[in-house]
Parts: structure tokens; C-alpha cells; sequence
């Protein structure tokens, strides 16, 4: 991270219901530097302790107003940027978005009313998308001249053909705009970019993505493009996630509901906050945790067998649509860092002739799969807010 000051600054917020993370990237470089210049993050907002952390090693226990955390956790975050930045201009600020609906394929530069517009997407994103929201209304009011720019997890999956995005529902849905969206899409957007060229054209070939963290999704892409995912109309669909339950028969809805009395707001939280490996193990949604008890408790094991079947599964399926993989990457929290995780589901992958190099995995390198492999395997971190960063830049250019 260059410790000299930038002439100008392109700032990128990502904004999660206890957690915000910023970045700030060098806007006056002659290229986008992929490495912020400095950031950091406010996590555990609405708890006892929440804390400021930033890259140049600050870590400070915050006091938020119990009224508004968010607001006073924004206005932390603010401070700490303007006295790091001093003089030096921001020059936008670009948003994480979670949806965009099925008309928003590139970045947004935001007023009021693309805020109301975005409002709408509420109830299809309700873990992230309220927070990017209400960050950018704040930037609103008390910044009006500093230009905001949405940047859509969405956006990437524009591509799918429509074979791929419909749902089976009568046509009626559709035309409302009920169909399959797709996630991670920024997580993705930079594995397109950064993949060809650390693997040449086996990444323009029949690749699949595994973003693996808290959130779940595989992303099947041909020639860089998306083609297939495993999220959908929302963020519940495909993987079993850390709380959110992932693909589910819509008649166990219908039983919980019908016969159980559960009503919309309860299934909600169960299905967004109570499922996933936390409910299941009723232990953790962190598979490191899970990893370390799996041997004495039963329900962790199961846990974690389900969250590797899903994906087994899954992949196989987008290995179908794409008939045939080159290339597998494994990105995100755990897809980054859980050699055990990536190895288990490179084991259930056998019969496509995937083979791990287990030193090379156990030690996170770019490449761990094995010479003899029929698909080469890769671990490649993801760079959400550099993208962000670089669509606003492209945007406002």
C-alpha cells in the first residue's frame, strides 16, 4: 500500500447490515491501482462493541448512538477519511449494490430518484440492500455535490440467456420481472478480468467460479461471460450459505406456514438468519469453527457434509450446462482460505478427473491441482471494491 498521498480519490463503501467496508483508490493513477491506497471497516454494528479497524493497523472500540448505529457508524467512517485524506479530494464514491433489477446492466450514477427506484429492490436483497441505501441518502443530504455511483451485483449476469433466467411460474411472472438474477456478480466481474491473465485460455473456456463465503453462489462463464449461477430471483437460492438456507422445495414453505403457523416475517428470519450451517449445526456458520468439533458432535459433521454435497451437486449441474470444465476457481472467504473445505469437494469431483496437489492447497496457491488433473484448479482472490472503484471511474470518465 503506497504510503505517499494520491492527487485524488475514488472511495467505495460496502455496506452490510452489521459491517461496513471501505476503501480508497488511487483516482489520479494513469491505471486503476487493484490495491487501495488505504481503507478498512466498521464491523459489528448494533452490538455491545463495535470496532473501527484500518489498514494502517488503527483498531478502535466505537460508542454508537442506539437510535441510529448505522448513521453514527457512517459518520465514523467519514471522519476517519477526511483525516487521512486531508486536502485531497474524493472524487466519487462508489456503492456496492446488491440488486439492479432487470434493467440496471451497468453502474448508476445516483439522485433521488434512482434512490426510490433501488427502494423497490428492498424486499429481494433485505440483508444488504437497505444499508447501501441508506449510506448513499446520507451522501444525499449532507454531500449533494459529491457524484455516488451504484455498481450492481446483478449487472454481470445480464448475459444469461433466457433459458437461464426464467422461472417456471406462469408467464404473468415474468413479465413482472420475476425470474432468476444472479449475485457476486462484482466478485465475478474480477475473476473475468483476472483470470485470463493468469491462465490464459483456459479461462475463456468452460470456467466455474465458486464464491464461497458467509454467501454462496457458482458462477458458470464461457469466454468470460456468465452463462449460468446458482442464485436467482434472490440471495436465498442455490448453495446452503452460513444462515441462509439456500435452494429449498417451496412445499416445505407451504408447511411451515399452513400447517406449522409460522407467518412471513418468521419463515423470513429462518430462512435468512436460522438456516444454512448455523442452523443446521446449531453451533457456527464459520466452517473453520465447525471443522474443529465436526469429530465430537454429530450435527457439525452433517453440517458440513450438506454445505460440501450442495456444492458437489451444483457443480455438476453447471458442469452440464457447460458441457464440460477447464477450469475451476475457488474464491471468497472460505474459497480462499479453507484447504480442507476446497479439498472435500475437489474429492467429490472425482469423476470429472479432478486431482489436488494437497501441499499446494494446503498452502492457498494459485494453482493446486495436481499435474495429472484433467481440470486445472485455482484459488484467486476476489477484489469486489476494485471493480466498484474502476466502474465508477469508466462511469464518470
Amino acid at each position: 500500500m503506497s504510503l505517499a498521498a494520491p492527487q485524488a480519490v475514488i472511495a467505495v463503501l460496502n455496506c452490510g447490515s452489521s459491517s461496513i467496508k471501505f476503501a480508497l483508490f488511487d483516482a489520479a493513477a494513469a491505471e486503476l491501482p487493484r490495491q487501495p491506497w488505504w481503507g478498512g471497516k466498521v464491523e459489528g454494528i448494533g452490538s455491545a462493541r463495535p470496532r473501527l479497524q484500518t489498514a494502517d493497523g488503527l483498531d478502535r472500540v466505537l460508542t454508537l448512538g442506539e437510535a441510529q448505529p448505522y448513521h453514527d457508524a457512517l459518520a465514523v467512517i467519514r471522519e476517519a477519511i477526511a483525516a487521512r485524506l486531508g486536502a485531497v479530494p474524493v472524487r466519487a464514491v462508489a456503492h456496492r449494490v446488491v440488486h439492479g433489477g432487470a434493467h440496471h446492466a451497468a453502474p448508476l450514477r445516483v439522485d433521488a430518484a434512482a434512490l426510490a427506484e433501488l427502494r423497490g429492490f428492498i424486499p429481494l436483497a433485505p440483508l444488504h440492500q437497505p444499508f447501501a441505501l441508506e449510506a448513499m441518502e446520507v451522501l444525499l443530504q449532507q454531500r449533494p455535490d459529491l457524484p455516488q455511483v451504484a455498481c450492481f451485483d446483478t449487472a454481470f449476469h445480464h448475459t444469461l440467456p433466457q433459458v437461464e433466467q426464467m422461472l417456471p411460474l406462469p408467464w404473468s411472472a415474468w413479465e413482472r420481472g420475476l425470474r432468476r438474477y444472479g449475485f457476486h456478480g462484482l466478485s465475478y466481474e474480477y475473476q473475468s478480468i483476472v483470470l485470463p491473465e493468469r491462465h490464459g485460455e483456459l479461462a475463456r473456456g468452460r470456467c466455474l467460479v465458486a464464491h464461497l463465503g458467509s454467501g454462496a453462489s457458482l458462477c458458470a462463464m464461457q469466454g468470460g461471460r456468465s452463462v449460468a449461477t446458482t442464485m436467482g430471483f434472490s440471495a436465498l437460492d442455490g448453495l446452503m450459505m452460513g444462515t441462509r438456507c439456500g435452494a429449498l422445495d417451496p412445499g416445505a414453505l407451504l408447511y411451515l406456514m399452513e400447517i406449522e403457523g409460522l407467518d412471513v416475517h418468521e419463515v423470513g428470519q429462518m430462512l435468512y438468519h436460522q438456516s444454512g450451517l448455523l442452523g443446521v449445526s446449531g453451533r457456527s456458520a464459520e466452517p473453520r469453527e465447525l471443522l474443529a468439533i465436526e469429530a465430537e458432535d454429530p450435527r457439525c459433521a452433517a453440517a458440513l457434509a450438506l454445505f460440501v454435497r450442495r456444492i458437489v451437486r451444483e457443480i455438476g449441474a453447471l458442469v452440464a450446462v457447460l458441457g464440460g470444465l477447464d477450469l475451476l476457481v475457488f474464491t471468497a472467504g472460505i474459497g480462499e482460505h479453507q484447504a480442507e473445505v476446497r479439498s472435500r469437494i475437489v474429492a467429490g469431483l472425482g469423476f470429472l478427473g479432478l486431482a489436488l496437489d494437497e501441499g499446494a492447497n494446503a498452502r492457498n496457491e494459485a494453482v493446486i491441482s495436481a499435474p495429472a488433473s484433467a481440470v486445472r484448479v485455482a484459488v484467486e482472490p476476489t477484489n469486489e471494491e476494485w471493480v466498484a472503484a474502476r466502474q465508477a471511474l469508466q462511469l464518470l470518465s
